[in-house]
């Protein structure tokens, strides 16, 4: 029961901590807000990270593309390892560090966005897929641990989940998401 209640509440002063950092806030409000501008001009939102992180791109695309709370217009946004098929192709003929920034090239417009989610900010395959995004003109947001890891210095917005435990992190990011896709659905409809 010990290891229950420690973990509840290793989550939740990890939450304090974002609560309480009010220029990580201030980041969250302006990813939504670089979202939304993208959308409203065409664009797409990207989303791409590795194992859990993969699950939460794909769960934070699907709260964009599907629907959030309320019935309402897909908005245009995928993740970007859907389709397996590709991934083994790419990954087996490239090298899997480049399963995201070749399908990026191929997908991805000036204006789009490329949400980039690592717990330890290093992972070579989203390094890869933000130097297409600078490229082509894409821009960047980061969500990462609290060091930022190397994507931390790719430019773009930074939301760095204060802990360096990868559970505690991942709770963060997907909080942090749907705080995002909520700002988006409220100021893009009406309920």
């Amino acid at each position: 029961m010990n290891r229950i209640q420690e973990s509840i509440e290793q989550s939740i002063a990890v939450k304090q901590q974002i609560l309480a950092d009010n220029d990580l806030m201030q980041r969250v409000a302006d990813a939504a807000q670089l979202i939304e501008a993208s959308l409203r001009a065409g664009g797409k939102i990207h989303f791409c990270g590795n194992g859990g992180s993969a699950a939460d791109a794909q769960h934070l695309a699907a709260e964009l593309s599907g629907r959030f709370y309320f019935d309402r217009p897909p908005l245009n946004a995928e993740a970007l390892h859907c389709n397996t098929s590709y991934l083994t192709a790419v990954g087996n003929d490239y090298g899997y560090e480049y399963i995201f920034a070749r399908l990026l090239r191929g997908t991805a417009k000036r204006g789009d966005v490329l949400v980039g989610i690592s717990t330890s900010g290093n992972s070579k395959n989203i390094l890869e897929a933000y130097k297409v995004a600078q490229e082509l003109g894409v821009s960047i947001i980061s969500m990462t641990g609290a060091t930022g890891g190397k994507m931390k210095d790719c430019g773009g917005i930074l939301l760095n989940a204060p802990s360096t435990d990868t559970p505690r992190i991942q709770e963060s990011h997907i909080m942090l998401g749907h705080i995002i896709c909520e700002l988006v659905e409220s100021a893009m409809f009406k309920r």
